[in-house]
């Protein structure tokens, strides 16, 4: 039998490592991708014998062949990719192509905030007790490189709507959504119908053997419920209203209910405060019930859970400053959360790419919390415009460590410094790990 064929469009960490599952099943494998390919990569790829370019698309190689899986940043909008549709060729995502490989189970996370606090929070609970189990998707190593090298029960797999874009057959056993808030629209024809719609996809495939867990009081979730069947069996959570099944608060403790058994834990033993967190606590717990985990287990994994890096991180006090990096608040939801949390007079560091924000969910926040604005992005307008009125400086920097140094001589004692940019990071960092990593610089060189 002849071999399938397989381009892959993007030489990235899910393009490599579809690769590498690709060609131990047998495919015949061609990477394109139309930047540079990092030299690791690039290693991986000689290492394993698998034909590549970089720096352009050969029209031709690609259109012979049978399956292209493609790369989340890559849009559906770009020339090749029309022209792949346009001949009936299958685009797909590195989930929908690993997916098909491992008879793993699996829980999906997806949602425009907290899903990666909620992954690494799952897996973290599953380690703790003893399950073999691997984390991907948007967080550690790929999907497919993982189900070429290794066994496990059960993968935690973080979830762009990207990637769920390309599934087909793609089925989680739990499927999660931790919240939906316009994010990404320039993708997706700036319509929130169709950015919402791509989060839905997680369930697309569930039937009623399965379970979805998601946050009750997000109301862009509970109406797409209300207007279209569900087939997973639902487990919601929620902060305001008792539930059958599922999640809620009573009296400041976390309540889990599911077939008639019962979690319980303080909201004060987790080691994340904040709603949000409470929330994201909330879904992990539910998971760890549905695997029958013990009670015991879970109280201990969700007491000694750290969190994640550039997500409301404390990096140092100086002068009696604190200083956070929520670098990964990359929407305005997400510092939204961010501000709702802090407790003194803050020093906010904003900016970057605006992918169509609209700022005015913060301005109570804003007026309660925030003594001054320090701008990091190339178009500052929309910031200025929103917020010039509420607080008492709003000053322009140019890189990290001048806002860094802005954000010490405006800040006294008692006070907080927030980098949570609300938008993506532009062109003076890689993305938003890098951005948080020279917050970090600038404030350890103050």
């Amino acid at each position: 039998m002849a071999k399938k064929r397989i381009v892959i469009l993007g030489g990235g960490e899910s393009g490599v490592g579809t690769a590498i599952l690709a060609k131990k099943e047998g495919y015949k494998v061609f990477v394109s991708d139309k930047g540079k390919i990092k030299d690791k990569y690039k290693e991986v790829l000689e290492h394993i014998e698998v034909e590549w370019e970089e720096q352009q698309h050969t029209e031709a190689e690609i259109l012979k062949a049978e399956v292209v899986m493609k790369s989340p940043g890559i849009p559906e909008t770009v020339p090749i990719v029309r022209k792949l549709v346009a001949k009936g060729i299958p685009v797909i995502s590195e989930i929908e192509f690993a997916s098909a490989f491992t008879s793993a189970k699996i829980i999906g996370v997806t949602g425009s905030n907290g899903k990666t606090t909620t992954t690494k929070f799952i897996y973290h609970i599953l380690k703790s007790a003893n399950i073999n189990a691997g984390m991907a998707g948007n967080v550690g190593d790929s999907f497919a490189k993982q189900v070429a090298e290794t066994k496990v029960d059960w993968y935690v797999l973080e979830l762009s709507s990207f990637q769920l874009d390309g599934i087909v057959d793609f089925r989680p056993d739990i499927a999660v959504l931790t919240s939906i808030t316009p994010d990404h629209l320039d993708r997706y024809e700036n319509s929130f119908d169709k950015y919402r719609a791509s989060k839905f996809r997680i369930i697309m495939n569930q039937t009623a053997s399965d379970h979805f867990i998601y946050d009750a009081d997000d109301e862009n979730i509970t109406d797409w419920i209300k207007e279209n069947t569900v087939q997973p069996r639902q487990l919601p959570y929620s902060l305001q209203e008792k539930q059958k099944d599922g999640a809620y608060l009573k009296e400041e403790n976390i309540v889990v209910k599911i077939n008639n058994t019962e979690f319980n834990m303080p909201t004060s033993d987790l080691t994340l405060q904040g709603k949000h967190n409470t929330k994201n606590a909330m879904a992990a717990a539910t998971v760890a019930q549905l695997l029958r985990i013990r009670k015991e287990t879970i109280r201990e994994s969700m007491e000694n859970f750290q969190g994640v890096e550039h997500r409301l991180e404390k990096v140092l006090k100086i002068n009696n400053v604190q200083y956070i990096n929520d670098s990964k608040a990359t929407n305005v939801n997400a510092t939204y959360y961010a501000l709702e949390s802090m407790e003194n007079e803050t020093v906010w560091i904003v900016g970057g790419v605006d992918k169509g924000n609209v700022y005015d969910d913060l301005l109570p926040l804003v007026n309660e919390k925030v003594k001054a604005i320090i701008c990091l992005g190339v178009d500052n307008q929309k910031i200025l415009n929103s917020f010039g009125n509420c607080v008492d400086a709003i000053v322009e920097t140019q890189s990290m460590g001048e806002a860094v140094k802005m954000a010490y001589r405006l800040a006294e004692k008692g006070d907080a410094v927030l980098l949570s940019p609300a938008c993506a990071s532009f062109d003076l960092f890689e993305n938003y790990e890098d951005r948080g990593r020279q917050f970090k610089e600038a404030v350890r060189n103050l």
